[in-house]
């Protein structure tokens, strides 16, 4: 008696790497959540982008001509290499990613190598307003903390991890911060599948998150 030989798990294809999306305001507490996130999953089972390494070269732009640049606007970032990056892992191949230095306004010469991963975490204010990037995202969250408490934390990382005055960060906050958020950031919270308030504080949500993750892998 002939039949279909019997399946092989063994020999079925890996499962596609799961892809999340974590957008919000600066400041919102989005990073807490993807670091959060990270390790709670096994070692090596998760890598994370950060859109703020994927800022635009400026090397051919003299110092005062860099301050001056609007940074919260879509075009200073190459999404177009984050949504590269983001297809590369998918399909099993390493990248290098770029690495962005805020006090010159500029990339570094060396790239940083990242491994692929079963869950690839993608985070920054702009990544759900970006069409390209939003849709290779299986789920899509956004972080949304009030405006008070977001500036408080910018003030904080801008003048201790960022080398910047409080008079540059209050400059650039009313000049491109506030405006951009009002007219992409927020916009964006409409293509979200989860609303997570104050960030890294609910813990509900980052449970839920982890939880969720875990079971995929």
């Amino acid at each position: 008696m002939t039949g279909e030989p019997a399946s092989n798990p063994t020999s079925q294809a890996p499962r596609r790497p799961f892809v999340l999306g974590i957008a919000g305001g600066s400041g919102s507490g989005k990073s807490t959540i993807a670091r959060e996130i990270l390790a709670e999953l096994p070692p090596g089972a998760g890598v994370l982008l950060e859109q703020d390494h994927y800022y635009r070269p400026l090397s051919h732009m003299a110092p005062d001509e860099r301050e001056r640049v609007n940074f919260d606007h879509p075009a200073s970032l190459d999404l177009e290499l984050l949504a590269h990056h983001v297809d590369e892992l998918v399909a099993g191949r390493p990248i290098a990613r770029p690495s962005y230095d805020f006090a010159t306004h500029d990339r570094t010469a060396q790239g940083i190598p990242m491994k692929p991963a079963p869950v690839i975490i993608v985070e920054g204010i702009l990544v759900l307003a970006d069409e390209g990037l939003r849709k290779r995202f299986e789920v899509r969250v956004f972080v949304d903390t009030d405006a008070d408490i977001r500036l408080m934390r910018r003030i904080r990382r801008d003048l201790e991890h960022r080398g910047r005055t409080f008079a540059q960060v209050r400059k650039q906050y009313y000049e491109t911060v506030r405006p951009m958020h009002l007219a992409f950031v927020e916009p964006s919270k409409r293509f979200a599948d989860i609303i997570i308030p104050e960030g890294g504080q609910n813990a509900v949500a980052l449970d839920f998150l982890t939880s969720h993750l875990r079971s995929r892998l």
